[in-house]
């Protein structure tokens, strides 16, 4: 019996040392899909660090790359060209300028006018009669008051507000855009569109805006090739001249009609110079444009163009004979909107409906 015991006793401790053995091995040892799960969660978040960070650094470069301001050519008061700072990409847009809203109009940006001066514009209505766009006045008087309220942060202007510039200015940078004689109407429209698309960030729109224009232009001058014409405008009863330094020069500058109306030394570029219709006789061009000014700014109770150019004088002249007296169609356009993109199709237009079909 008491050899037994002892027997027993080993037999007891060697089992208890096995389990205990046993269970620390089970319990230090981890699962390997457990391991794998841990890594996977690790990478995940060290990914997702990494993605936020690169997009948080991108997000800056990004804000760092787009300008406040942006430097471009404009004209002052004083018609003297400057470097002119606006604010880019521009939120809210005062327009007193028929030209510019149109180049405005055709690079989708309309929604962002806050403020419109008047105009008969068929095209640009749109502006006339939204009532969220606040009536500015006319493009020869604005309405200095209006025009603070509807909060700009760019106003544009024409020549005939040249004088408002500097009280203009108070409330917001100015834009003041014209025609260059010196490069023509054609050039002039391309030179504002990239100067107006360049405040946006829509330089590369501009191209495809002008394309067409330069083949309807030398259709057109293939015809007017070695003919003579007479260029003016009907205003009170009268026929004023034009000649290639201001309105309609388009006619004889990029068309290529020789105009013979006036002197190439004499200024006509603000309403023309008033002739005689003896004169008209005397010169007897092959041609004659007529743009109706009383149609354009609708001057009540005036004679329509046709009734002043059409009495016995002008009658007896080959342009007359020979169906060769052009009124231009959209008389408004030329007068008010020359230098925008939508106008100088309708006035390649009014052309092309007289002279090529």
């Amino acid at each position: 019996m008491r050899k037994t015991l002892p027997i027993v006793f080993a037999m007891t401790l060697a089992l208890g040392l096995a389990g205990c053995q046993s269970s620390s091995t089970t319990t230090t040892a981890a699962p390997e899909s457990s391991v794998v799960q841990e890594s996977t969660t690790a990478a995940t978040e060290t990914s997702s660090v990494a993605e936020s960070s690169e997009a948080e650094s991108a997000s800056s470069e990004a804000d760092s790359a787009t300008p406040e301001t942006v430097t471009i050519k404009s004209f002052n008061g004083n018609r003297e060209e400057v470097d002119l700072s606006v604010p880019y990409d521009a939120q809210r847009i005062a327009i007193l300028d028929m030209a510019s809203l149109d180049i405005l109009d055709k690079l989708g940006l309309g929604d962002r006018v806050v403020g419109s001066a008047s105009t008969s514009l068929d095209y640009l209505q749109s502006y006339v009669t939204d009532e969220n766009v606040a009536k500015l006045g006319t493009i020869k008087e604005a309405d200095l008051e209006a025009v603070m309220a509807c909060e700009p942060d760019v106003i544009f202007i024409g020549g005939r507000l040249a004088s408002s510039y500097d009280a203009l200015s108070e409330i917001a940078p100015v834009v003041f855009l014209s025609t260059d004689k010196e490069i023509g109407l054609v050039q002039s429209v391309q030179k504002n569109a990239e100067i107006i698309a360049s405040m946006f960030g829509l330089e590369d729109e501009v191209a495809g805006l002008m394309d067409g224009f330069d083949s309807r232009i030398q259709a057109l001058a293939a015809f007017a090739e070695g003919k003579t014409a007479i260029v003016g405008m009907c205003t009170s009863g009268s026929f004023n001249v034009l000649g290639n330094d201001g309105r309609c020069s388009l006619i004889g500058v990029e068309v290529g009609f020789d105009n013979i109306g006036v002197d190439a030394n004499i200024d006509t570029s603000t309403h023309g110079n008033e002739a005689s219709f003896e004169f008209i006789v005397e010169k007897a061009p092959d041609y004659i444009f007529v743009m109706d000014r009383d149609a354009a700014i609708g001057t009540e109770g005036a004679s329509l163009a046709k009734d002043i150019m059409e009495n016995e004088l002008v009658m007896s002249t080959d342009a007359y004979k020979n169906g060769n007296i052009v009124y231009l169609a959209h008389p408004a356009v030329w007068y008010t909107a020359e230098g925008g993109l939508s106008a100088l199709d309708l006035m390649l237009s009014d052309l092309e409906t007289e002279l090529l079909q």
